[in-house]
């Protein structure tokens, strides 16, 4: 005889989805970012807004069980023998992956599924392949051999199977990192300084910040340490004309203007109407008043023919595939394609060459992703060089030593979970001669 899900012990989801249980919806939130036809926190956020009477903390089991499934599913499918429902893809990682005994499934799974979680954890599984040890398509791990041996593979898909640590940057316009840590300490987070950025906070676990004081006035924003340390990279000064060119939702855009201390003219360019109009918002709450919103219809655009050869810095935080934010996004590494990269690499340089048009001599281009990949990393910037001589190569390093900073990343910057519990960065900083 089956058990009845919906008799959920300690559990029950009230209001429109009382009928519901925390785990039906669970398999459904994965089986919905399982489709692979949006990115999963937009998945998530939309699935929330339908069930919007789940409670704190059963969206967090919904979402942490999402993620963890994500990560490892490859190991949850060679588990399961290949075409499990994502309802039972969910039961193997609770059970497998987050260990979870029986008894914790009683009341909320049929006794058919009780029976079968109890023989899946007797499954013991036979090595795999190496694409299949570090839970990446097999296309994805070849690109990465060409950069890692087996060992730092294995290390690195180990490190980007976790979850991304909360970081803070605090928006030194409005206080300083030390009266940062002391507000966030006394409201009851359990707070840090970042290792690398001198503007980061790491805060322990996943408290929701978006109603704290500090949020709210804009003196603290969500941002990557590692993502962080390209605005050290650019190094703007108060009064200096300095363009984002890949702005989206401006976090970097914020982190500069700050750096500037409002002072000079901060272009903030973007082909996304919906991501500037989020970063005017954000800007307000920040408290800046040299950031100049501009949309573009893309990097050829009319419009940035006046802004030619005036620009004392500019950042091109390139779209990528993202591979280096896998902790925060492993759908990614299931979404993208080989010739989803190759259109990537083109499309990455035809917006390096139209940025570099901005710099003045004597002035710095940054090119930077959030991907793991030689071919939009350095090979972006060789090609680059290649063909444009007029423009040299500084030292990554050289830059952020000068400022106190010293992670250790060589020529061209190179973040990465391993070394740096960050996100995976790449950067290269660029300098037009004072003649050409």
């Amino acid at each position: 005889m089956k058990t009845d899900r919906r008799k959920k012990s300690g559990r029950r989801v009230k209001g429109a989805d009382a009928g519901g249980q925390v785990l039906d919806l669970a398999a459904q939130a994965l089986g919905a970012a399982l489709d692979f036809g949006h990115p999963t926190d937009a998945v998530l956020s939309k699935f929330f807004r339908e069930h919007h009477a789940l409670g704190r903390r059963d969206r967090g089991l919904i979402a942490e069980s999402v993620y963890g499934a994500l990560r490892r599913l490859r190991w949850l499918h060679r588990l399961t023998g290949g075409g499990a429902t994502a309802h039972k893809l969910l039961l193997a990682w609770l059970a497998r992956g987050e260990g979870w005994p029986v008894r914790q499934f009683d009341g909320q799974v049929t006794e058919d599924e009780r029976h079968w979680i109890e023989a899946l954890k007797a499954v013991v599984l036979p090595e795999g392949t190496l694409a299949e040890r570090a839970d990446m398509p097999d296309w994805l791990c070849e690109r990465l051999l060409a950069a890692y041996d087996e060992e730092e593979l294995l290390s690195l898909a180990h490190s980007l199977n976790q979850p991304a640590p909360l970081d803070l940057r605090v928006n030194i316009l409005k206080l300083d990192r030390d009266a940062a840590l002391a507000r966030l300490r006394d409201s009851g987070l359990e707070a840090e300084p970042c290792r690398w950025s001198p503007h980061g906070i790491r805060v322990a676990g996943k408290p929701a910040l978006q109603k704290h004081p500090l949020f709210l006035d804009g003196s603290i924003e969500v941002q990557d340490e590692g993502s962080q340390i390209l605005g050290f990279l650019v190094q703007p000064k108060p009064g200096e004309f300095v363009a984002d060119f890949c702005a989206g939702a401006g976090g970097k855009t914020l982190q500069l203007g700050a750096m500037m201390r409002s002072g000079g003219r901060l272009y903030a360019l973007d082909v996304a109407e919906k991501r500037l109009i989020r970063l005017r918002q954000r800007v307000a709450r920040a408290g800046l008043t040299n950031v100049h919103p501009i949309l573009i219809a893309h990097e050829r655009d009319a419009r940035l023919k006046r802004l030619a050869g005036k620009a004392d810095r500019v950042l091109v935080d390139a779209p990528c595939s993202g591979l280096g934010t896998l902790r925060r996004n492993p759908d990614l590494k299931w979404r993208q394609t080989p010739a989803a990269i190759e259109e990537m690499v083109l499309r990455q340089r035809a917006i390096l060459d139209s940025a570099a048009k901005l710099v003045r001599p004597g002035g710095r281009l940054i090119y930077a992703t959030c991907s793991l990949l030689a071919e939009e990393n350095d090979g972006v910037v060789d090609a680059f060089l290649a063909s444009h001589p007029e423009f040299v190569a500084l030292s990554a390093e050289s830059v952020l030593t000068q400022q106190g900073i010293a992670p250790d990343t060589g020529g061209r910057l190179r973040m990465s979970p391993i070394a740096h519990n960050t996100d995976g960065f790449f950067a290269a900083v660029l300098i037009r001669g004072e003649h050409s």
